[in-house]
Formats: structure tokens, sequence, C-alpha cells
């Protein structure tokens, strides 16, 4: 009876609370769409990145006399283009030339948005009016307007369409970034850590990044696939990746004549583009909640 009574007795032992980022990747683990989404995008990247080993064919070579072969065709699987080239070989190396133009932009507005939003955000006076009102020219225009802008200012090529769309992005990561960074810095441990002596590169580093670097990864998760959308139009229009590259967006272009001959075909690099940037909306939305955890 003692022992009974011991043990009910005894405290419980309480479980120790999981880390913010731990917690982050528990709620994402147990997001079914957004499994499905990471999982249809890692197939994606994994062939892009596996192009060269995965393409049954050359990607610039082509057969007049094979040319527009619908979908399961002998020795090509989902068909060839307007020149006979394989569509599978052109999809997955297409595919190495969007990620890349969807993702740089994206990464370069995270990076140089982040540093100037917090700078703005932080120091204010004068340098957040400099900063912000200059971000405001760029942001006043359309994004699409602004990328056709300035790729055509600079001419077609896939090194300028990173250049323009990276313009297009840094004011919108700007604008969140300096929104953040001043809802953080009226907080109370921010004034603690003033002051405690703690200098501006300190508090920054310490304090001020690890609670507003979470919404600017969410928000710039969100734009990827606007990027990915932006450059594919871009191609289709001839300011971005120029022949006899393989790019979603330049295969719509080039294979636009055909749709009334092999409908199916020219619509295979559409069907990817569409899929690709689902999931990216997929991840983003995930991400997004999985990262709103309130006491």
């Amino acid at each position: 009876m003692a022992i009974a009574t011991a043990l009910v007795e005894a405290p419980t032992v309480a479980a120790a609370p999981m880390s913010y980022w731990r917690t982050v990747a528990w709620r994402l683990a147990r997001d079914r769409a957004t499994l499905v989404a990471g999982g249809v995008l890692a197939v994606i990247v994994l062939s892009a990145v596996l192009a060269p080993w995965l393409a049954p064919y050359d990607p610039a070579a082509g057969s007049i006399r094979l040319r527009l072969a619908p979908v399961g065709a002998p020795g090509h699987v989902l068909g060839t283009d307007e020149q006979g080239r394989d569509m599978l070989s052109r999809l997955l190396w297409g595919g190495r030339m969007t990620l890349v133009a969807g993702l740089t932009p994206v990464l370069v507005a995270f990076v140089v948005g982040a540093a100037l939003g917090v700078m703005a955000g932080y120091v204010g006076g004068i340098t957040n009016t400099l900063i912000m009102r200059t971000m405001d020219i760029f942001y006043a225009f359309p994004a699409v307007l602004l990328a056709i802008a300035i790729s055509g200012a600079l001419g077609p090529g896939l090194a300028n369409t990173l250049i323009s769309l990276s313009i297009v992005f840094v004011p919108r990561v700007v604008r969140v970034a300096e929104s953040a960074t001043v809802q953080v810095k009226g907080l109370e441990y921010i004034a603690a850590a003033r002051a405690s002596g703690a200098g501006v590169r300190a508090i920054v580093r310490h304090h001020l990044l690890a609670n507003v670097l979470g919404p600017i990864l969410v928000f710039s998760s969100t734009q990827v696939s606007l990027a990915i959308i932006l450059a594919a139009g871009l191609s289709f229009l001839g300011l971005g990746v120029t022949p006899p590259a393989a790019e979603w967006g330049l295969m719509l272009n080039t294979l636009r004549q055909s749709i009334y001959v092999n409908a199916i075909v020219p619509a295979l690099p559409g069907v990817a583009i569409f899929v690709t940037s689902m999931a990216f909306n997929l991840l983003s939305d995930g991400l997004r909640d999985a990262m709103e955890i309130r006491a």
C-alpha cells in the first residue's frame, strides 16, 4: 500500500519542449499536401540535375523526317518538336534553365532585400526614407511590365533575365523585411540588449535577424513560382533564353505554331511550368503555416 501511494504521489517529469525549428519540421512532416509538393519538386529537381544522364538524346539534335512525332512514338516517349528533337530530352534539359531562372533571382532578392530592409527598419530616419522611396519607384511598376522593360533594355540571354528578375523581386523582399524589422525592434528584449551595452551589429546579428528571417524566408518562397512564370514568359516573348537552348518558355514559343497539328506535344512545356509552379506554391503555403506557431 505504501509503494502504491508513493507511485501515485511521485511527481511526473514533463517532456522537454521542442525547439522552434524542430516544431516547424514536425508540422511540415504532418502536412500531406506539403509532403506531396516536396516529393514532386524533388523529382523535378533531380531530373533536371541528372538530365545529362537521363536524357535519351541530345536536346539540340533533330531530324526533319521525325518532326512532330506524337506522344508514344517509337523511340520518343513524349514525341518530338517542330525540328524533330526529342521532347523528353528537351524537357529534362529545359528544367535546368527554368529552375535556375526561377530560383536565382529569388535567392538574390532574399539576400539583398533582407539586408536593405533590415537596415532601413532598424536605422530608420533618412536611411529608411532613401531606401524605401527608391524601392517604391520599382515597386510601382507591375512585375511583368518591369521585367519586360529591363530585359528589353538589356537584351535577351539568361544572364540578363536573372538581372531583370532580381531587380523585380528585391523591392518586394525589402518591404517585407523593413516591416518585420520595425515590428521587432520595438520589443522589450531589443531594448534590454541595447541597455546592456550591446552594439548595433551584435543586436542585429544575435537578436534581430533570428526573428525577422522567418517572415522573409516564407515570403521569398512564395515568389519562386512567380519567378518561374515570369522567366518562362520572357523566353516566350524572345527576351529570355535564346535558341537553340532548351527552356520551357522558349519551347512554348517555338511550338505554338504546331498546336493545330499536334496539340499534346506543344502543351507539355506548359504542363511542366504549371506543375512546378503549383508545387512551389503548395510548399510555400505549407512552410508559412508551419512557421506560424503561436503560444
